[in-house]
């Protein structure tokens, strides 16, 4: 049977790749092999991969918020957009969980011009810059241009010296990081240049699925119990992951939720942190 991508190519469908993804929620196997069931029984020639994922969440939901809350992790990953200023905050909390020191949006001067940094790293005395580049659309890659273009900005950035962590500082090491993926040649760009690349995928170990996993450092906004509104108003507070909420409930009540409401995220917030 054929199926129908985001990105409009049409490719035989692969059962084993959506029991994957349903393995990552967290589903138990008599769940997930009740779910393989209900989708195809459902399937059609032509369908698209987004109306087997709704299939899918609605399925998970049902059983589990956890479930499905894990299952949305890609998508929620986007709606920290539309510009991408709480992915840049989301992937310093990433990489502060890995005991790096973080700052986030600063402007430094260059040798020729300033230049706005998303991200500034710091560990074992090595200082790295960060570019996010956020992408609303899953189909969406970043090509060999973004890091043809970064690595003239590095280029400017690390002849200087800067105050940052403390005084006189030279950031010596760069990554590029995307919600979405690499173009190949953008891949080969980055290797050859010395650039490190961070991705939904890549790489194939340390990727942002993995660190997301390893650190149970989920975004709030994968959390089903909550409207999009109300992530926003969230994230606007600084409350960019989930397992925040369960230590700092209160946010909660600020953002005006009632008492079950509350119970309610909090449930599904444990949920999500406890399916590792």
């Amino acid at each position: 049977m054929k199926v129908i991508k985001h990105s409009g190519q049409i490719v035989p469908f692969d059962i084993e790749k959506l029991k994957l993804s349903l393995q990552k929620s967290g589903a138990a196997p008599d769940l997930i092999k009740e779910s393989l069931a209900q989708i195809q029984k459902q399937m059609y020639e032509g369908i698209t991969t987004k109306q087997i994922y709704k299939m899918a969440f609605a399925i998970l939901k049902k059983a589990s918020n956890g479930h499905a809350a894990r299952y949305n992790l890609r998508a929620a990953l986007q709606m920290l957009g539309p510009a991408g200023f709480f992915f840049e905050k989301f992937i310093a909390q990433l990489y502060a969980a890995e005991d790096f020191k973080t700052k986030t949006n600063l402007i430094l001067p260059g040798k020729c011009v300033s230049h706005e940094v998303d991200v500034i790293l710091k560990k074992d005395n090595i200082i790295s810059m960060i570019e996010c580049k956020f992408h609303s659309s899953r189909e969406a890659s970043s090509d060999v241009k973004v890091p043809m273009y970064i690595l003239s900005r590095f280029n400017d950035l690390k002849v200087k010296k800067h105050t940052l962590f403390s005084n006189n500082e030279t950031i010596t090491s760069c990554i590029i990081v995307t919600n979405n993926r690499f173009t190949k040649d953008a891949e080969n760009f980055a290797n050859c240049s010395g650039i490190s690349l961070l991705s939904w995928d890549y790489p194939k170990n340390n990727n942002i699925k993995n660190k997301i996993d390893k650190g149970v450092l989920y975004p709030i906004t994968c959390l089903t119990t909550l409207s999009m509104v109300e992530k926003e108003k969230l994230l606007i507070l600084d409350q960019i992951l989930v397992k925040d909420l369960i230590t700092d409930p209160q946010s909660l009540s600020k953002i005006g939720l009632s008492e079950n409401r509350v119970r309610n995220v909090l449930k599904e917030a444990s949920q999500i942190c406890k399916l590792i």
